[in-house]
């Protein structure tokens, strides 16, 4: 594990100058969440150093608010408000939907605004979400979105469970990116045990992880393209997706790699025939890729739909705090595999792909190029793979001991801050999505477009609801 972790409890009087104070040396919000016993709020900061995490203990209900100096942490104080009682910030609106109060949408006035609801039931077989449009003909003036349809108690969940059983409800935490969040889950509670996976654990994490890239990758280019005009890109990516998850069933048990990454290693290991069978495929997709991106780039009426569409502005990302691919193609050089760098990334080397434009067509080129260094990656992965036992052993943490998991998923960024209870149980559990910071970006990204873009800007950021409705 690569990264350093600093943590220090701090006043009340201090939390918002030591923000700011981070914020002006380059420093951004990974995380912002709350405990009960004893109360507190919580800040993960990525430094230069890597991670820094400050505890704010609380004798009343109310703190100072983070978004002074982290707009991002807007949304983060209304979900800690609804699960903790603890307040801040201006907006008091409720993030959770239980379905008995009130919703006030902000209003827009003027000749001939307008206002469209959009959910949070949608047409397609995807999580519910409501977005508010205030508009003027087709041209959108304001995007706001109501999330929290999906709360599921599942912080509240892993305080009534074992080390071993949060494994499990780590990877369910957002479905596509289960791989991510296991692995996340894992490092921490391997750090808060001062232990170590094996080097061939280590490898075979990685190679699970380009793999859940690679093939949410091809799905979004997919409906990208379908978004865009060009079905032939829904299809042609549908059938490569289906067939790298058809693989996964095969080597690894199942098409989304569930349960495969476990606190000491994996769960599964591949031999000689699975990993010739991966590097066919890994030809194979090269192949086909680099023709489906030569279709892409030159089809005139995809790239009239899709450069300048949905554009975000590098210094406003870097303002809101994106992560993930937004970020990477707004300009943002960050990628956690990159830096810090986690094991066994730091032997890897990969390169960090990027765009300046921050528009639709800019995430698609970072989508085409992540590919092929996951690609490039499994190669280097599967050449190299060290002997050795998949998983180790090792006793619980002590009661009161923490970690923190820091992995680069799919979409951005995964941390994971565990906490460890009596006799082997977790105490405290809060995993955190990139989404958190880049769903304020998408409402930004789409004024000035017609509503009609909406649907290409939205999956171009393919954001998750699962991940900020905990």
């Amino acid at each position: 594990m690569s990264f350093s972790l600093e943590r220090h409890t701090v006043s009340t009087r201090d939390w918002i100058p030591l923000l700011q104070s981070v914020k002006q040396d380059g420093g951004r919000l990974g995380a912002l969440w709350a405990s009960d016993q004893p109360r507190a709020v919580h800040a993960l900061l990525v430094v230069h150093a890597g991670l820094l995490q400050l505890d704010l203990p609380l004798t009343g209900v109310e703190y100072p608010d983070a978004s002074t100096a982290f707009p991002a942490a807007v949304r983060m104080q209304r979900a800690i408000r609804d699960l903790h009682g603890l307040r801040s910030g201006q907006d008091e609106r409720p993030w959770l939907v239980h379905g008995d109060a009130p919703y006030a949408f902000v209003q827009v006035e003027g000749d001939g605004v307008h206002e469209i609801p959009v959910g949070p039931v949608h047409a397609g077989i995807i999580e519910p979400g409501h977005f508010r449009f205030s508009v003027v003909g087709e041209r959108v003036l304001r995007l706001e979105q109501r999330l929290g349809y999906v709360h599921k108690g599942i912080e509240r969940r892993f305080e009534s469970m074992s080390l071993a059983e949060g494994a499990r409800l780590a990877g369910r935490v957002s479905g596509d990116s289960t791989v991510a969040y296991a692995w996340a889950y894992a490092m921490a509670l391997e750090r808060a045990a001062e232990a170590t996976a094996p080097p061939r654990a280590l490898w075979l994490r990685a190679l699970l992880l380009e793999r859940e890239r690679i093939a949410n990758h091809l799905g979004d280019l997919g409906y990208l393209g379908n978004d865009g005009g060009l079905a032939f890109g829904l299809a042609q990516f549908s059938r490569l997706k289906e067939d790298l998850l058809r693989l996964n069933a095969r080597l690894f048990g199942h098409r989304f790699l569930m349960d495969r990454i476990v606190p000491g290693g994996a769960s599964v290991d591949i031999d000689r025939a699975a990993a010739d069978a991966i590097v066919e495929e890994v030809e194979r997709l090269e192949e086909e890729v680099l023709a489906l991106r030569a279709i892409y780039y030159d089809h005139p009426g995809l790239q009239d739909r899709c450069i300048n569409c949905g554009r975000l502005a590098p210094s406003l990302a870097a303002e809101l705090g994106v992560v993930g691919v937004a970020a990477r193609a707004s300009g943002i050089a960050i990628d956690a595999r990159v830096f810090p760098g986690f094991a066994p990334y730091e032997e890897l080397a990969p390169a960090l792909c990027a765009h300046r434009n921050g528009d639709v067509a800019s995430r698609i080129v970072v989508r085409f190029e992540e590919i092929f260094e996951s690609l490039r990656l499994q190669r280097r992965l599967l050449a190299s793979l060290p002997q050795g036992e998949a998983r180790t052993t090792f006793e619980d943490p002590h009661e009161g001991a923490s970690g923190v998991g820091w992995v680069e998923g799919w979409r951005g960024e995964i941390f994971v801050a565990l906490e460890v209870g009596p006799a082997g149980t977790v105490r405290r559990c809060h995993p955190h999505d990139p989404s958190w910071q880049n769903w304020p970006a998408l409402e930004h990204a789409v004024l000035g477009n017609i509503v009609p873009d909406f649907p290409l800007i939205n999956k171009s950021f393919n954001l998750s609801y699962s991940g900020a409705d905990l």
